[in-house]
């Protein structure tokens, strides 16, 4: 994929305007639905783009393949303890909305409706598809901030958690690491872990 070509950029214009939102829309909507007002005070029970862009990790992604947008503000207290996976679910709601977005977009291309040629669209819905599953797989990536993190955390035990949390406060700085300095010298282990994965659900979803 080159990263500048006109396909490129207007697919990026479109996951900013839609993945992005409404992969926050998602932690913000699940949130609310368990009890936790918290991103509605906040604004972000919306899909509005400009309540969750963030400049920075807007321009970046523009540049490249990796961004990001503002976190949704979730308070765990809030939530309804009667359901005990409450927070499990609204970190995994992102994600999965990715997940998602990705398999509608894949649905034409199953049912023959769209050829995967050198076209602007079909290329266009191809890209759409990819960076939603890179949004997806990478998010669940267990460091912090990402939202396999959080994720992670509420699948260990309690007895557990806290020896993770500590490793997890250095999660900024880990992911740094193995997204721009491992890279330099060869080493590309977010690499080795994601592609497999993106390969298999990639291929599934287009039968490519």
């Amino acid at each position: 994929m080159d990263i500048f070509s006109p396909t490129t950029i207007v697919t990026k214009i479109l996951v900013l305007l839609f993945a992005f939102p409404i992969h926050e829309f998602a932690h913000a909507w699940t949130a609310n639905y368990f009890g936790d007002d918290t991103p509605r005070l906040h604004g972000r029970l919306t899909l509005n783009p400009l309540a969750h862009l963030d400049v920075a990790g807007s321009l970046i992604f523009m540049l490249s393949y990796f961004g990001w947008a503002k976190p949704v503000p979730v308070n765990p207290s809030n939530l309804n303890h009667h359901n005990s996976k409450a927070y499990l679910l609204v970190s995994l709601a992102g994600p999965m909305s990715n997940l998602a977005l990705a398999i509608i977009a894949a649905i034409p291309i199953r049912m023959g409706l769209v050829h995967l040629t050198n076209n602007f669209f079909s290329v266009l819905l191809l890209n759409f598809i990819i960076f939603n599953l890179i949004l997806a797989i990478f998010n669940l990536i267990p460091l912090s901030p990402l939202d396999g993190g959080k994720v992670l955390n509420q699948l260990l035990p309690s007895s557990v958690r806290p020896f993770f949390e500590t490793i997890d406060r250095y999660g900024p700085i880990i992911l740094m690491v193995l997204l721009f300095v491992l890279p330099t010298i060869g080493i590309n282990p977010l690499g080795a872990i994601i592609n497999p994965i993106f390969n298999g659900i990639f291929g599934i979803l287009t039968g490519r």
